[in-house]
């Protein structure tokens, strides 16, 4: 640990620091919409009031939720990201995940706080610098330090593909078409209980908590006549939604930045950082109609639709600019077509690694996840995961050859070159279904959770998955071509925090040849060891 250390001070004073540059705030007025791929993110404080009730949150650019990064494919990402925070109620240090894309031989810039980077500091710059080679669809970024993401520093994040196969489908598809679904919170992220509990469903940025104010809730705009891609991002920090649009259905075409054959369903179930592209016929009556997002939680009493709460309108250009007039909590339509993950095949046939049998991958690995109730922490395999003080990708780069010389012990896993991998997660443990996502790969699910069977022809492939309840075995292929540390975690914020994570370390002998374009990564962790420790 002391050579580790030591490195990083070396590397700081060859390179030389971190830019720090005067406080800088934004108003979320003047905040853009949409910006990218070369940007600007400015990550600030501010007090805001989505569904009624004040509170300082933690954003970019001020805005909730984050402004849309949108690019063309094969675009070069550049990020510029400024850690302007001063609360110290809240973090102060911060780091970007952009879920999603692979950092193919760029690991350096996934973002997660501990695992390829360490923190950026108040006043500190960091220029995220990457390209999503082929990759096109709907993606997202958030924060990847302690439990920020949840006090709403999150946005989506959309690769456009000129020669979309889909785009017949669909006539319109724009900045108005990305639908975000959040949950809230009324405390702050640093004061949260033991089992936190979301205040409100926002979506888009808005809604309403029980009791509240009748403030302003989503429109989502049409015209009759007009197919619309809509982009489902769930930024959620905890519970799942079911999605859908009164008296329309949708079909989805999209997963998670992997074209599907084109399914009709009437609902989706969409848990923490999932996504769907879906296109929905505007060919109903003018009207407004609700748009529903129910939470699907046993924790709180902010389930159903009773004072608008959940909801948002589906209004159609020519309609009073109102919500509908009818009840929402009454007369609730009964969804018959529900999205079934099974039912998800990939439009361009992709196979599946390894053979087709249960266990049939070069390297397979069960993990087995409980909730230690003495700790209160999650374990995998006996071992819950405590981020270690220098960055696992800082331990490869000074010297680490294997996992087991890794940091924290018990939660990295060696991966070797070019081999097929299945991971299977028995459903069950506590606090769940638990969404699951792997960074630096997608994978495809061969077997579901709800489903006993397996499938190794045309499985859907994804980033996250939830792993059922008690006596499922949900089972994912991948394959290791993409050498770094990856984190693989539930994306239940909080349960990531409290443990339920592991990092797959991929490759190590070729992570050490990754061109580090950025020199200020070298300084990330001198300067958040000076301030950690009260010398900065």
């Amino acid at each position: 640990m002391l050579q580790l250390r030591s490195f990083v001070f070396l590397v700081a004073a060859v390179f030389g620091s971190v830019s720090a540059l005067p406080s800088v705030t934004t108003d979320s007025d003047s905040a853009s919409h949409q910006v990218g791929p070369v940007a600007k993110l400015v990550i600030v404080n501010k007090n805001v009031s989505p569904d009624g009730f004040p509170r300082v949150a933690t954003l970019a650019n001020g805005a909730f939720p984050g402004p849309i990064i949108r690019a063309q494919k094969d675009a070069v990402f550049s990020v510029d990201v400024q850690d302007r925070l001063t609360n110290k109620d809240l973090d102060l240090g911060t780091s970007i995940h952009w879920h999603g894309l692979f950092q193919h031989h760029s690991s350096f810039v996934d973002g997660p706080a501990f695992v390829t980077q360490c923190p950026l500091i108040p006043n500190e710059n960091f220029l995220y610098s990457f390209q999503a080679k082929g990759q096109t669809g709907t993606y997202w970024y958030h924060s990847h330090f302690k439990n920020q993401y949840c006090d709403g520093l999150r946005g989506a994040l959309i690769i456009d593909d000129p020669n979309d196969p889909q785009k017949y489908l669909y006539d319109v598809d724009n900045d108005a078409t990305v639908i975000t679904l959040a949950d809230w919170y009324h405390y702050l992220s640093t004061q949260a209980p033991a089992i936190p509990a979301f205040n409100s469903t926002l979506i888009n940025g808005k809604g309403r908590f029980p009791g509240g104010p009748p403030v302003d809730i989503a429109f989502v705009n049409v015209t009759q006549g007009q197919r619309y891609r809509f982009r489902l991002v769930s930024i959620s920090c905890d519970p799942s939604f079911t999605f859908s649009i009164d008296n329309h259905t949708m079909t989805v075409i999209e997963v998670e930045g992997i074209n599907v054959q084109p399914l009709l369903v009437d609902s989706i179930r969409i848990f923490a950082g999932q996504r769907y592209s879906v296109v929905v016929n505007a060919n109903q009556p003018i009207n407004n109609y609700w748009l529903r997002a129910l939470p699907i939680t046993g924790t709180m009493g902010n389930a159903g639709f009773n004072e608008s709460i959940n909801v948002g309108v589906f209004h159609y250009d020519g309609a009073p600019e109102a919500p509908p007039t009818t009840d929402p909590a009454v007369n609730v339509p009964v969804c018959a077509k529900p999205l079934i993950e099974t039912n998800l095949h990939p439009l361009i046939p992709t196979p599946v690694p390894g053979n087709p049998t249960p266990g049939g991958a070069d390297i397979n690995i069960n993990l087995n996840v409980i909730l230690n109730f003495t700790e209160f922490m999650f374990d995998i395999n006996g071992t819950p995961f405590r981020p270690p003080t220098v960055p696992v990708l800082l331990q490869i780069l000074s010297g680490a050859k294997t996992a087991s010389e890794l940091l924290p012990p018990g939660s990295i896993y060696g991966l070797e070159l070019n081999k097929s991998v299945e991971l299977t997660i028995p459903g069950g443990a506590v606090g769940g279904p638990h969404p699951v996502h792997l960074h630096g790969h997608n994978f495809h699910v061969v077997r579901s959770a709800g489903n006993s069977s397996y499938n190794f022809d045309n499985p859907v492939i994804r980033d996250v998955v939830s792993i059922g309840d008690t006596g499922d075995n949900v089972t994912i292929r991948f394959f290791t071509d993409n050498p770094g540390p990856w984190f693989f975690h539930c994306h239940i914020d909080w349960h990531l925090n409290a443990g339920f994570a592991v990092v797959f370390s991929e490759d190590v002998p070729d992570v050490s040849t990754q061109d580090i374009t950025n020199d200020a990564w070298f300084d990330l962790c001198p300067e958040y060891d000076k301030f950690i420790n009260g010398t900065s």
